[in-house]
């Protein structure tokens, strides 16, 4: 199949642009030092994690349940869930995919812990915790080294469970002195950390300097190394994934308006932003429901009803959870096409 030939709004990516992604991580993490995982929350394709995995990612990061589950139903064995599993439906559905495969999660109290010890323990299966300490992000984690330990300890003497260590979201220079508290006194107690997991796509270095045994990443597939911060940094040739839309008006001289609007793009604060492909500098000035108008005052360019163009979307993972496919493309030929499994899974 041919690009031309598919409907619009379609997203694409282009396949040599996430190889290249993908080797680059690799090989970062590689003259770094440090064992990376895989976040699929960017992509919630099965496929791709596996792509991960055999360019170079040690293990995979999910962050619900039920993209775990899809993972786990393509022949993943491996995966870390860094968020608190609580609820009698939730874990039930966990202690299920711990017969399956290899699971750790994360918790920041007792109480989280204790859920899963009972769930674990009465069916048989083991989980790795990790404890999640609030390095400055202001969203979950412990508080302090005293509450690392305390909550450390009665995961180590839970049935069902294991202690395995500690993680923190984002690695921060700034985080050092805390992780350096919380593992000295988990040292102290007799609780040493098997891991310290850091994270963030840009982050990795960060986390070998101070002090983390892995970190973990995951838009870097859709945005090369660098964190994107608005749409001018919207870029072409680090940014795979595309959203090809059709010009269905062109009402006055320098706009245009294409068939898809924040139904397609996904609504991210202040506005969707999007970069075009074909013509740079054409970006979005304002979305409704489903017209995207863009702002084309300032190009050359002669644009026609019918005409196609692919746009860059600012948060490529917001926008894929809206669609059930992605279009893997070279040149102009549609090479593969996946489902998006893990869409709308965030249970």
């Amino acid at each position: 199949m041919k690009l031309a030939e598919l409907d619009t709004p379609a997203v694409i990516c282009d396949l040599d642009l996430i190889e290249h992604n993908l080797r680059q991580m690799a090989a970062r993490c590689q003259e770094i030092g440090i064992p990376f995982l895989a976040h699929t929350k960017a992509h919630k394709i099965p496929e791709l994690a596996h792509w991960q995995l055999r360019s170079g990612a040690t293990s995979i990061i999910c962050q619900k349940i039920g993209e775990a589950e899809e993972m786990v139903a393509a022949g993943i064995s491996d995966l870390l869930i860094p968020y608190n599993i609580v609820g009698d439906v939730k874990l039930e559905r966990l202690a299920r995919l711990a017969r399956r495969a290899s699971i750790t999660v994360a918790v920041d109290s007792e109480a989280t812990a204790r859920g899963i010890s009972n769930v674990a323990s009465a069916q048989d299966v083991s989980i790795d915790v990790l404890i999640e300490v609030d390095t400055g992000a202001a969203r979950c984690g412990v508080q302090s080294p005293s509450e690392a330990v305390q909550v450390a300890r009665a995961v180590d003497e839970a049935p069902g469970i294991r202690f395995a260590g500690v993680m923190t979201y984002p690695s921060q220079i700034e985080s050092g002195p805390i992780l350096d508290a919380v593992v000295s006194e988990l040292r102290g107690a007799g609780l040493p950390p098997e891991r310290i997991s850091g994270g963030g796509t840009g982050h990795e270095q960060v986390s070998k300097d101070i002090g983390c045994t892995e970190t973990r990443s995951g838009s870097y597939i859709w945005e090369g190394m660098t964190r994107i911060k608005s749409s001018e940094d919207l870029s072409a040739d680090r940014c795979p994934l595309r959203v090809l839309c059709t010009v269905i008006s062109v009402p006055v001289p320098g706009r245009v308006i294409v068939d898809g609007g924040m139904k397609t793009f996904a609504s991210y604060p202040p506005v969707p932003y999007g970069e075009c492909v074909e013509h740079p500098g054409v970006r979005f000035s304002k979305m409704s429901v489903e017209h995207g108008i863009l702002d084309a005052s300032d190009s050359s360019h002669n644009f026609t009803v019918g005409e196609r163009l692919s746009m860059i979307p600012l948060h490529q993972e917001m926008c894929l959870n809206l669609h059930d496919y992605l279009y893997g493309y070279r040149g102009d030929e549609v090479e593969v096409v996946w489902s998006v499994a893990g869409r709308g899974k965030v249970a």
